[in-house]
């Protein structure tokens, strides 16, 4: 299998975070990454292959793309505690906030009084 260097960004503190585990499991930043990054590659061409968009859904709600209410009726699905066993199985990040959540909040915040 041939490698490729690239050139990525990622937070400071998360990378410190992402060394330690490495060096705990004893092995490399580069191959955890590879690892995770192969996990959803596969999984999601996976999917794509067997016409399954369940997962695709999943990854834009781990995203932040997408609201719990709108995956649980993508996904035809009625908890909130469904859709997480599903994101586990999937073995994806826990969402964050859709963007316009995100931006409300901030909007919201900065309209505080000082």
């Amino acid at each position: 299998m041939a490698t490729v260097n690239f050139t990525g960004a990622v937070d400071r503190d998360l990378l410190k975070r992402a060394k330690v585990i490495a060096a705990k499991a004893d092995t490399s930043v580069n191959a955890l990454f590879n690892a995770e990054l192969r996990h959803l590659v596969e999984t999601f061409e996976a999917a794509e292959a067997g016409g399954n968009q369940n997962f695709r859904v999943l990854l834009d709600f781990s995203l932040g793309r997408l609201a719990d209410d709108e995956v649980m009726r993508a996904l035809g699905i009625d908890s909130a505690e469904d859709l997480f066993l599903l994101m586990a199985q999937a073995r994806l990040p826990m969402p964050r906030l859709a963007e316009a959540d995100t931006r409300s909040m901030v909007d919201s915040l900065h309209a505080l009084p000082s």
